[in-house]
């Protein structure tokens, strides 16, 4: 097989997360493409053993990966009730091979499960073609574990590490590798690494000594081409980003700071950020969401590259102070690490429902730049170009992930920081020292920055109308119009600098398959089914010059998002005229490839 859709399922407490992410590198490592789907309840924590307490993680490997997969072709199933919601969900292919914990399948796990029999693959109607592998994960581990001293409730959650154990054997995967990410894992608690090795180490031999077999699955590793183009690593979106502000930072001699509050799913950029002192990045977890923007509103007006990271409730609270960096003109950038809503809603399902609301979702004419990044991998290239277009033209850029990049994972390229583009703050240049206001702008009506400490560059920002001549404060009409178009021009003259926009696919075709954000390796796979052509954009505010030009060439234009048609709205709303179909799904899951295609050839 060219790639393989493997899902680890089981109790919020059983470690699937994990187990996914060490079976994913391990298979970076061996040179097969990944993208992965961590899917966590919405609950804290469900009562042990419910379907409301499932958690999972998928991972799609091998060649060509460009999604998780829309149904897997191996589960592996801690317990009965993550088998039921595999089944309702429709999740696998009649031909699945699904490896369950026979332990886990009592009259009680039954119950909490809310079977109505005693057989639950009868009563699932799982077809036959289906190949059932029978584990006693629960009574291997704890024999494993036997002479270890520890406590039931230890040896417990060891299982997920005997069930890796199995995979890996059955999927040849490299039992020394995965013993080196748990020495990394438990860094801090050495004590657990023999016993968990141990389990891991029993699991494999488990699945050799039986000969278990996942019927005619092997995937043949494509690790040549990675060789012949750099160094490769997985990588989180949450992470990517991270990385990407960091480079941008130092390409360009900048401190970040980033002013944040915890909020899900984005926090994990905070944590990664935090760890950083040695690159010099500062991170305050302010208060409160609107803290935390402000602070580094007072970062930027200092001089350093500022940056917000939130989901879409906190996007909401910093509103407001997104539009004293509008009107001040200062470099922001904000992370919207997107989630299911409205309120709190789905805080762990991804949505792609904030677009209108970082275009338009602040009072007044407040134009900022829009971007989204579209794989777990290009966080790091759209987070460093976001500071780029900041920095470069005096202007807040939000910048969209979601729920599905931030924790799902991908094969990442290196970068040497040599290689990335030059970037070329908008500093306040030598000549105007004495003579500085805070109005002055360029050929391109971007003003220039100067910031404390700079002598003979003092002068007052303000969250007030001010003069575009002298940069004080003006209530004069005129004045207002003129400083409106000013900021507006000012972001619409950023087309001139990012790319043009790419088709996909079938050029040739009379359709064409429109999406934005997260749903490319999706809408990818689907335009080549349909042997269509395929517009993804990047780029939200401004759009690229030629995208009006790409949009009418084509007879029939379906625009595909995860939500109820924000993009397409936004679309209509730019080009007189234009004819579009959509495509929405609000779900809290990323596309089914199949649903697509399915709409699309009607």
């Amino acid at each position: 097989m060219k790639n393989v859709v493997i899902r680890f399922c089981g109790d919020s407490g059983d470690g699937m997360q994990l187990t996914g992410n060490m079976f994913s590198s391990l298979s970076a490592i061996l040179g097969n493409e990944i993208s992965t789907l961590p899917d966590f309840p919405a609950e804290i924590r469900a009562p042990q053993g419910t379907l409301g307490g499932v958690s999972g993680f998928q991972v799609n490997l091998g060649q060509g990966v460009y999604t998780p997969g829309d149904k897997a072709d191996v589960i592996v199933a801690m317990n009965a009730a993550a088998l039921k919601v595999c089944v309702q969900n429709g999740l696998f292919h009649e031909h699945a091979v699904i490896i369950v914990d026979t332990d886990t399948f009592t009259k009680q796990d039954l119950e909490k499960a809310l079977y109505k029999t005693d057989n639950p693959f009868t009563e699932l109607h799982i077809p036959e073609s289906v190949q059932i592998v029978p584990v006693a994960l629960t009574t291997l581990t704890k024999e494993s574990l036997k002479d270890s001293g520890l406590d039931n409730k230890s040896v417990l959650k060891s299982r997920n590490m005997f069930a890796l154990g199995v995979v890996c054997w059955l999927f040849d995967r490299p039992i020394d590798k995965a013993i080196h990410f748990l020495e990394q894992k438990f860094a801090k608690k050495p004590q657990l690494v023999p016993h968990n090795v141990k389990v891991l180490t029993d699991g494999f031999n488990y699945g050799q000594n039986l000969a278990l077999s996942v019927s005619q699955i092997r995937l043949e590793a494509n690790d040549e081409r990675l060789k012949e183009h750099g160094n490769y690593t997985s990588i989180a979106g949450n992470k990517a980003t991270a990385w990407g502000l960091i480079a941008a930072a130092q390409k360009c001699g900048k401190q970040l700071f980033l002013g944040s509050y915890p909020i899900t799913p984005a926090t994990d950029i905070m944590h990664e950020l935090a760890a950083r002192k040695d690159m010099g990045v500062m991170v305050v977890q302010a208060e409160d969401e609107i803290a935390g923007v402000c602070t580094a509103i007072g970062a930027s007006f200092a001089g350093d590259l500022a940056c917000t990271s939130t989901s879409g409730p906190g996007l909401s609270l910093k509103s407001e102070a997104i539009g004293l960096a509008v009107i001040a003109e200062l470099p922001l950038v904000v992370i919207d690490v997107q989630r299911g809503g409205p309120s709190t809603g789905l805080p762990t399902k991804t949505e792609q429902t904030d677009l209108l609301q970082a275009l338009y979702g602040r009072n007044g004419e407040c134009p900022a730049v829009v971007l989204a990044a579209s794989t777990s991998a290009n966080c790091f290239e759209f987070a460093y170009t976001a500071c780029k277009l900041a920095l470069e033209n005096m202007t807040p850029v939000i910048l969209l992930t979601d729920t599905y990049l931030a924790n799902g994972t991908a094969l990442w390229r290196i970068p040497k920081l040599a290689e990335l583009p030059e970037i070329n703050p908008q500093s306040a240049p030598e000549s105007l020292k004495g003579t500085y206001n805070p109005a002055l702008r360029d050929e391109r009506g971007v003003r220039y920055w100067a910031f404390p400490g700079m002598e003979g560059f003092e002068h007052r920002n303000i969250g007030l109308e001010r003069d575009a001549e002298k940069g004080t404060i003006s209530t004069n009409p005129e004045n207002h119009e003129k400083m409106v178009r000013l900021r507006q021009a000012k972001i619409d003259q950023i087309a001139d600098v990012i790319p043009d926009l790419q088709i996909h696919g079938n050029v040739d075709s009379d359709t064409l398959l429109v999406g934005w954000g997260s749903t490319e390796g999706h809408l990818r796979v689907a335009a080549e089914e349909l042997n269509c052509a395929l517009a993804h954009f990047n780029y939200i505010n401004p759009l690229p010059k030629n995208t009006e030009q790409v949009l009418k060439r084509y007879k029939r234009v379906i625009v595909c998002e995860l939500n109820s048609g924000q993009f397409a709205t936004y679309l209509r709303s730019q080009f007189e005229g234009l004819q579009l179909e959509q495509y929405n799904e609000i779900k809290g899951q990323p596309f089914a490839v199949e649903r697509i295609v399915n709409y699309a050839s009607k």
